[in-house]
C-alpha cells in the first residue's frame, strides 16, 4: 500500500510540474516574489492568494543579521551563576535568535525548485515556520520576570507544533526524490535539521533556566555543583552510564518486539569507563541509541536467519570507551552480518534511493518528532514531572521535546533516518560519526565527541547556505 500511496503522492507533483508549466505567468510572479528584491516598495508586498509571501522587506531585515553561535561552554556559564538578570539577557537572546535564524531557513526554503517547495508536506512546514518567524519578531523587549514567563509560553507552543516537522520535512524530500538533485536535497536537510537542532537548543536551554530560576531549592546567583544539569547541558555526562542506560531501554523495545523467547545480544562495555564531558544528554542519548538499536537488531535477525540453536546466545555488542585530552570516542561493534552492498551508498543519505517507496509509507505512521531519545521516558514517567534540576530524578524535558514516537518504534519500521540524523546530532557540537562496515561479518560505529564543551554549535556558514 505504502508504494501506491508513493506513486500518487509523486504524480501530485508531477502534476504540480505541469500545472507550474501552464501558469507561466504566476510562475514569473513567484520567481519575482522570490527573488526578493529588498528594494520592495512596502513593507506589505504580499503575493495574492498566499499569506506566505508576503512582508518581503521584513524577511530581508532578518536575513540580513548574522546568527550569533553558542558553546556548550557558554551554556554552561550561563547557567552556573543565574540571576534575574541574567535571565532576561537570556530570553532577549531568544527573542531575536530564533526570528534571525528561521528566516535565514524560509529564504532557503523559496530557493527550492517551485515543484518541490509546493509539495505539501514541504509547504506545511514553510508555514509552520512563516507563523513562527511572524510571532517571534513581533515580540517586544523583555523586562520583567513576567514579560519572560508569556515569552516562554509562545516557545513552548512553538516548540510543540514543530514536532512535526522532521516527519513531514523527510516524507518532503522522499516524494520530491526525482525532482531535484539527490546531493542538493541532502544538504538541504542537513542545513535546516542542523538549524533546527540550534533552534530548539537555545529554546530549551532558556526555558530549563526559567525552570530553574523559579524551582523552590534554587537561590538566584548560587554556583551549581559539577553534578547537576545547568538548564539542558549535563555538566558531566559519563559514557558507560549513558550506554548502559540507552542499551536497557534499546533491549526493553527489543524485548516487546521479537517476543520473551528471544535472547538478546549482551552489551559489553570496556576501556576508559570513568571517560566524563559536557554534553546535551538528550542528543547523546539519541545518537547511542540509534547506534545500538541498529546493532541489536542485525545481531538478533542474523543469528536468527543462521537457524542457531535458541539456547545459544547471539554474539555480543562490545562498546569501547576510549578518552584522549580533547575527544572521547565511543567505539560500537556487533556481529550482525554487516550492511548489505546495496544499501551501503545511502547510508547516510536522507533521499534514499531506491528504498524510498517502504521507507515513505513507515514514516507516515511517524506522526510527531523532536528527534531527542528523552520522549521514552516521558512515557514511563509521570505525564507531568517537577522540574527539579537536580540530576538523581532529573525528569525529562517536559518542554515537548521529546521523541518516544522515534525512539520506541518497532524494530520493523524502518525509517532509514536513524544515521542520517545522528550524524547530523554528533557534527552539531564539533563531533563526528563514521561507521566501518565489513559485509558477512558486523559494523564498527565510532562517535567523537569533544570534550571540552569549548566548541562553537557548527552552524552553516552564509556561503554555504547561499550555496543550497
Amino acid at each position: 500500500m505504502g508504494t501506491g500511496h508513493t506513486t500518487t503522492t509523486r504524480r501530485r507533483c508531477h502534476h504540480h510540474q505541469h500545472h507550474h508549466q501552464h501558469h507561466h505567468h504566476q510562475q514569473q510572479r513567484q520567481q519575482q516574489i522570490r527573488s526578493l528584491s529588498s528594494s520592495s516598495s512596502s513593507p506589505n508586498t504580499h503575493h495574492s492568494g498566499s499569506p506566505k509571501w508576503r512582508p518581503v522587506s521584513v524577511l530581508d531585515e532578518w536575513v540580513a543579521k548574522e546568527a550569533r553561535p553558542i558553546s556548550l561552554r557558554q551554556l554552561m556559564v550561563f547557567g552556573r551563576s543565574l540571576t534575574e538578570a541574567r535571565l532576561i539577557s537570556s530570553a532577549n537572546y531568544v527573542r531575536t535568535e530564533l526570528p534571525t535564524r528561521i528566516a535565514h531557513r524560509i529564504r532557503d526554503m523559496q530557493r527550492l525548485p517551485y515543484v518541490v517547495v509546493t509539495n505539501p508536506h514541504i509547504n506545511e512546514v514553510y508555514d509552520l515556520y512563516y507563523n513562527a518567524f511572524d510571532t517571534f519578531r513581533k515580540i517586544k523587549e523583555i523586562k520583567t520576570l513576567d514579560d519572560n514567563d508569556k515569552l516562554c509560553q509562545v516557545v513552548q507552543s512553538m516548540l510543540k507544533a514543530h514536532l512535526t516537522v522532521i516527519p513531514k520535512l523527510a516524507m518532503g524530500i522522499l516524494e520530491c526524490t526525482d525532482l531535484m538533485d539527490a546531493t542538493a536535497l541532502d544538504k538541504f536537510m542537513n542545513t535546516i535539521l542542523r538549524a533546527r537542532i540550534s533552534r530548539r537548543v537555545i529554546a530549551e536551554q532558556h526555558l530549563a533556566l526559567t525552570d530553574t530560576f523559579h524551582a523552590p531549592w534554587f537561590s538566584p546567583g548560587a554556583k551549581l555543583s559539577e553534578s547537576e544539569f545547568i538548564g539542558e547541558v549535563f555538566l558531566k555526562c559519563v559514557a558507560k552510564d549513558v550506554v548502559e542506560r540507552c542499551g536497557a531501554t534499546i533491549h526493553r523495545i527489543a524485548q516487546q518486539a521479537y517476543g520473551p523467547s528471544v535472547v538478546l545480544p549482551e552489551i559489553t562495555i570496556d576501556g576508559h569507563l570513568t571517560a566524563s564531558f559536557p554534553y546535551i544528554l538528550s542528543h547523546l542519548e539519541y545518537i547511542i541509541g540509534e547506534l545500538l538499536r541498529n546493532s541489536v537488531q542485525a545481531t538478533v535477525e542474523v543469528h536468527q536467519r543462521r537457524n542457531s540453536p535458541a539456547h545459544l546466545p547471539p554474539p555480543p555488542i562490545e562498546v569501547t570507551i576510549c578518552e584522549s585530552p580533547q575527544h572521547v570516542i565511543i567505539r560500537i561493534s556487533d556481529q550482525g552480518g554487516g550492511i548489505p552492498h546495496d544499501i551501503l551508498p545511502y547510508l547516510w543519505s536522507f533521499s534514499k534511493g531506491p528504498a524510498s517507496g517502504q521507507l515513505l509509507a513507515n514514516l507516515g505512521q511517524v506522526p510527531k518528532l523532536a528527534a531527542t531519545i528523552q520522549e521514552l521516558r516521558v512515557d514511563e514517567a509521570d505525564p507531568h514531572p517537577q522540574h527539579s534540576g537536580r540530576v538523581e530524578n532529573k525528569p525529562v524535558s517536559p518542554h515537548g521535546s521529546s521523541l518516544s514516537t522515534l525512539s520506541s518504534r518497532p524494530p520493523n519500521l524502518r525509517l532509514g533516518m536513524g544515521l542520517p540524523l545522528s550524524r547530523v546530532y554528533a557534527e552539531y557540537w564539533a563531533g563526528s560519526l563514521s561507521l566501518h562496515s565489513l559485509e558477512g561479518y558486523g559494523v564498527d560505529a565510532f562517535l567523537q565527541i569533544s570534550k571540552l564543551g569549548n566548541k562553537n554549535e557548527q552552524l552553516t556558514t552564509r556561503a554555504t547556505m547561499d550555496a543550497i
